[in-house]
């Protein structure tokens, strides 16, 4: 039987200008993901006032959930590995033990959202690599209590959160920690911690260049090696937190409470040139 080769190809033509049109109209999805990111943003559409939408539980990897606003919603045990929520409005959002590793939160509102035991590790932050601190998300108000964060958030805002027990380690329980294939440090420049609670808070080896911590509560805080150069640490309450080789260099201390508790003031670097 002779075959009609033009037909052919046209057949093949439109079968894939449906399937281009099919995923321009569900949106990028994983192959694993129990969801599409149109079905995401259909149901916070259509969400009543009031009404939590829940995607408690669900597998939603590499969803392309940017500039959404969700609610208030239930996204509590979740996985968003890759997912971006650039722009997204993600304040008062149960987003308790999920992983949010290599996830975008360019200018991200996390503000009241409660992220206890959740992971952010080597998320993306910046939009380029200027790295502009008005791109960094926000957590002003969040419950991130033992939260695990490796990444670069300089400029982004703690104020009022709960970080009890937080790990800001760079080290993380899988091969290959402590080499190249890990973040060295934790790079939290320019943050605001005014008047959060980081009890027991472990920011070993951070980098907190310039960060207000006015305030806050780092009671058994660790700060072994972190790099507190130009900090503010006016009114905190720093009792039996550990400074072992950190770098005072013009941090401020002016009316601390808990200093004379305060371990390894001998081992700090720079504690001559530290206002206290």
């Amino acid at each position: 039987m002779k075959l009609n080769y033009l037909a052919l190809f046209g057949l093949i033509i439109a079968t894939i200008t449906a399937s281009v049109a099919m995923a321009e109209a569900i949106g990028p999805v994983s192959p694993d993901a129990d969801f599409t990111a149109y079905q995401v943003t259909q149901a916070l559409f259509t969400a009543k006032p009031g009404e939590r939408v829940d995607f408690s539980g669900h597998d939603l990897t590499y969803l392309d959930l940017s500039d959404l606003d969700f609610k208030g919603a239930t996204l509590a045990r979740s996985d968003f590995y890759g997912a971006d929520f650039t722009g997204s409005n993600l304040s008062g959002v149960d987003l308790s033990n999920t992983r949010l590793d290599r996830t975008v939160l360019i200018r991200a509102n996390l503000s009241g959202a409660n992220l206890t035991g959740a992971t952010i590790l080597r998320p993306t932050i910046y939009g380029d690599s200027s790295s502009k601190l008005s791109d960094a998300p926000l957590f002003a108000g969040a419950n991130l209590t033992a939260i695990h964060v490796q990444a670069d958030l300089s400029g982004a805002d703690f104020r009022g959160a709960d970080l009890t027990r937080a790990n800001f380690s760079p080290l993380e329980g899988r091969p290959g920690q402590g080499t190249l294939q890990t973040l060295s440090r934790n790079v939290l420049k320019s943050c605001d911690f005014s008047g959060a609670r980081l009890q027991g808070a472990d920011l070993t080896r951070a980098v907190l260049w310039f960060s207000r911590f006015t305030g806050a509560d780092l009671r058994r805080a660790n700060l072994a090696g972190a790099d507190l150069s130009n900090a503010d640490f006016s009114g905190a309450d720093l009792t039996d937190a550990d400074v072992t080789g950190a770098d005072l260099d013009g941090t401020n201390f002016l009316g601390a409470r808990g200093l004379e508790t305060v371990k390894g003031w001998a081992e700090a670097i720079n504690a001559d040139r530290a206002r206290r």
